[in-house]
């Protein structure tokens, strides 16, 4: 009897034991282990990340997190994600990187962790070309719409307290909100006012007031340094072998340049 009571809590530990390492795994050997890797991205901000008219996703973003499951050897996942749920995505381990036009923030760096960069992005303030808004100042009391818990609503209240700020969920609806009359300026990258210009070449569009330059970084989970460093040696490479400046030159119009770390 005791020989199997023993035996049992042997078999009892070694499960324990399992179980324990199994948790305490590092992400970069989840990753390997499960052979895909899922990575959060946008589908309704071009041309970072868009829907493309044959239904598939498509963008900066998405080639970018082709190229890191490339370079892993896994199946690439992608998961689609808003402005306002792409660090909770990663937090709650819904996905293993984020790569969603994501700036750094002093903010988000207390609950994640970053690449180096791998894109250059400008935010700023857009709107009718008639429509005096040349300065911060000149904001006060302007109606503008940006996405709720975008780089572009922190800029906007750190900069232009003054203007009156209408925050929508998705891209799509900020955008939309300024096309439909709604709002007489809004908050966002160069890039996307690009795309718009260029979907709606008769939109009376033009840059107002630059926010900032804030270069895209991939998202990693909180002290997962293993794959950190594996997506940093990936970027690195595409940097120096001119992969960076051609996806960048593709979709943003421009070589990327120099990036920071």
């Amino acid at each position: 009897m005791k020989l199997k009571l023993l035996a049992m809590a042997a078999i009892g530990f070694a499960a324990s034991l399992s179980a324990l390492t199994a948790s305490a795994q590092d992400a970069l050997s989840t990753i390997m282990a499960r052979k895909s890797i899922r990575v959060a991205v946008p589908t309704d901000y071009p041309p970072f990340g868009f829907v493309g008219n044959d239904m598939q996703p498509q963008g900066m973003d998405i080639d970018m997190a082709r190229l890191i499951a490339s370079k892993l050897g896994v199946k690439l996942e992608l998961v689609p994600v808003t402005a306002p749920n792409r660090v909770a995505y990663l937090q709650t381990k819904k996905t293993d990187l984020t790569i969603s036009s994501l700036g750094k923030t002093a903010e988000r760096a207390k609950v994640i962790d970053f690449s180096i960069a791998y894109s250059p992005f400008f935010d700023a303030v857009f709107g009718a070309k008639g429509l005096k808004a040349n300065s911060y100042e000149d904001l006060k009391g302007k109606v503008i719409s940006v996405t709720r818990g975008s780089m572009q609503d922190e800029e906007l209240q750190r900069l232009a307290p003054g203007a009156e700020v209408k925050r929508f969920e998705d891209n799509n609806s900020t955008i939309a909100a300024f096309l439909s009359g709604q709002t007489q300026l809004f908050a966002s990258g160069t890039a996307v006012a690009s795309a718009i210009q260029q979907k709606n070449p008769s939109a009376d569009l033009e840059l107002k007031v630059v926010l900032a330059n804030a270069p895209c970084y991939v998202g990693v989970g909180k002290g997962e340094t293993q794959l950190l460093d594996k997506v940093n040696a990936v970027i690195r490479q595409a940097r120096q072998d001119g992969t960076i400046d051609n996806l960048s030159r593709k979709w943003l119009g421009a070589p990327a340049g120099e990036l920071p770390d």
